[in-house]
This record gives C-alpha cells, sequence and structure tokens, in this order.
C-alpha cells in the first residue's frame, strides 16, 4: 500500500519499525515523535511525544517489541513500552550521543557517542562497560563519528560475529560479542553512510560515498560482507548522495535513499541445490517459514515436469 503520512511540520530525521508490533515510529528535527499504526487498511497515528528541549538523534525498539530506547542529542535516554509508558530516564551530563542499539536479548544498551567511543549499560540505566574500538584509534583531539551501530537480534552460532560498529572514516568493526577483544576489523574505503544485517544475519551491507582520488569524483556504492569481514561483492548506485538503506523482510531485496529516490536491488543468493530424477532439490533459508528466531532450514524438492513442490 502507498499512504502519505501527515503531521510532522518540520523535516523527519529517524524512523524506526517494529516488526513485532507492525508499528512505524518517527521522529522530526523539532524532537516531535510519533507512533504510527494501521488500523483497516490505512496508517494512523497513535500518539505524539514532544520533550521541548531537544533533537532526537537515534531510537531503537527490543526485539520483541516491547520497549523503545531514545538518545537525544543533549545526551537525554529515556526507555518507553510499546503502549505509551515512561520505564525510565537519565541523562548524561556532557555527553553527546549520536546511536543507540539494545543487545539480542535486551538486557543492554549501546549507546555511540560523538567522540567515536560505545558505552554499554544495562537495561535499567546502570553504566556496564566501555567497548574496545581496535578499528580507530581514539584520541580526546580528534572525533570519529559513528555511522551506524547494527547488532543483530536473531539466533545465530556463537562464533560468528552480530555487533557491527561502522565509522565514516571507512573503518568498520565487527564483534561477535561486546566482549570481544579480537574483533573483525575492515577498510570498506568508502565514507561510510548506513549499515545493515540481512534477515538472518549472514551479510552486512554498507553504503556510503566513494572517492575517486585521481579524478575527485564522489560515487555511491553498497558493500556487502559476511560476518567475518569477506567482501561479497559491490553495488553502485546512482545519484548523488546515498543516505540509507534497508532489507525486505525475507532479504531478496534491498531498498537505497539516494537523494529524493527510493532504488530497489534484487538479491540473488547463491543456494545449495542437486538434481536427480528430474527433480531440484535446494536449501531455501528464505521460505516463509523462516524467522529472525528460526534455526531450521527448509528443503524443497520441486519435480520439473509435474511442477508439484514439495518441503521438508
Amino acid at each position: 500500500m502507498n499512504q502519505t503520512l501527515d503531521g510532522h511540520k518540520e523535516g523527519v530525521k529517524v524512523v524506526t519499525w517494529n516488526e513485532s508490533q507492525q508499528k512505524l515510529t518517527s521522529s522530526d528535527l523539532d524532537g516531535v515523535i510519533m507512533v504510527w499504526m494501521i488500523y483497516k487498511g490505512s496508517w494512523y497515528e497513535e500518539m505524539t511525544n514532544d520533550r521541548k528541549k531537544s533533537t532526537v538523534n537515534s531510537m531503537c525498539w527490543t526485539s520483541d517489541g516491547a520497549k523503545i530506547c531514545i538518545v537525544y542529542e543533549d545526551g537525554a535516554i529515556i526507555v518507553g513500552s510499546v503502549d505509551g509508558n515512561r520505564i525510565w530516564g537519565k541523562e548524561l551530563k556532557n555527553t553527546h550521543l549520536t546511536s543507540v542499539q539494545w543487545s539480542p536479548d535486551n538486557g543492554l544498551i549501546l549507546f555511540g557517542l560523538a567522540n567515536g567511543e560505545c558505552h554499554l549499560y544495562d537495561n535499567q540505566g546502570n553504566f556496564a562497560m566501555k567497548l574496545n574500538i581496535q578499528c580507530v584509534t581514539l584520541s580526546p583531539n580528534r572525533n570519529f563519528r559513528i555511522s551506524a551501530l547494527c547488532w543483530y537480534s536473531g539466533r545465530a552460532p556463537s562464533n560468528r560475529p552480530v555487533l557491527a560498529i561502522c565509522f565514516e572514516t571507512c573503518k568498520l568493526q565487527i564483534m561477535r560479542n561486546e566482549s570481544d577483544d579480537a574483533p573483525v576489523i575492515i577498510d570498506t574505503s568508502m565514507r561510510n553512510i548506513a549499515a545493515e544485517w540481512n534477515q538472518d544475519g549472514s551479510v552486512l551491507s554498507v553504503c556510503g560515498i566513494l572517492i575517486d582520488f585521481n579524478t575527485s569524483k564522489e560515487s555511491n556504492q553498497v558493500n556487502f560482507y559476511s560476518p567475518f569481514g569477506h567482501l561479497i561483492r559491490t553495488l553502485k548506485v546512482p545519484g548523488n548522495e546515498i543516505s540509507s538503506l534497508s532489507w525486505e523482510g525475507k532479504s531478496l531485496r534491498i531498498a537505497m535513499a539516494v537523494d529524493s529516490f527510493i532504488y530497489f536491488a534484487n538479491i540473488r543468493p547463491d543456494y545449495m541445490w542437486c538434481y536427480f530424477e528430474k527433480t531440484i532439490v535446494f536449501l531455501n533459508k528464505s521460505s516463509t517459514n523462516h524467522t529472525r528466531n528460526s534455526t531450521t532450514n527448509i528443503i524443497t524438492f520441486w519435480n520439473t515436469v509435474s511442477n508439484q513442490v514439495s518441503y521438508t
């Protein structure tokens, strides 16, 4: 469905989706937050909040959609419930917050700071630790802007990296957990803008601006990495400046915002397959039966003569 949502009086700055509750949350340059819900096939404004002090820099829902954490430019943090009630709030003095992510079990909250540091708190607002950032050398005299924090919330093998910390200065660090002392470090060769895991956490997409130093020409590019840092492929995108990207629910398409346009690209993953007795058998991780918290693989049998399909 296509519908324009009217309500914000200033430019929209942050948008986040609540998959479990099927709700959209948006915030504008005035700091006004709106929650949208679908009712009888149309979208409606469910609730509005205006702190009237600062603008929102980032928002993130828990994996179960029950809580949202909101970080403001002035260091304020608010955690609220899906029904609009405030659970707790905290103000970090002289701290410029830029981003936020919940841990997969919703027990921890990770905050990105303007100086490039990442601070971890428990879900009650108590400080836990400062993450070890190895991909850049942080110093008091220089800020390293974090362009994206991505903590995959589905099930993943314990040895697979799930936490991606992306810096504007072409550096990317991928960690198995918050205490990982041997992270994967990548140089994307781009001015990184945004990053996002696909549906099963097997591919990390990073979009940014690629600069040709010989001609000083800039171009948009999306890099696709495995969790262990292997570059799977790159995608050139037309336009002046890419600003964000998002995977489709089954990770078979990706949407990219460039200037005032949205570009879509089809993803054609490699499947494990074989052929015998006029039947194609393949492993399909993108089945409609597959969810973020499911570890079950679907094997599809397709008889190419009768066109009958069965699953196991």
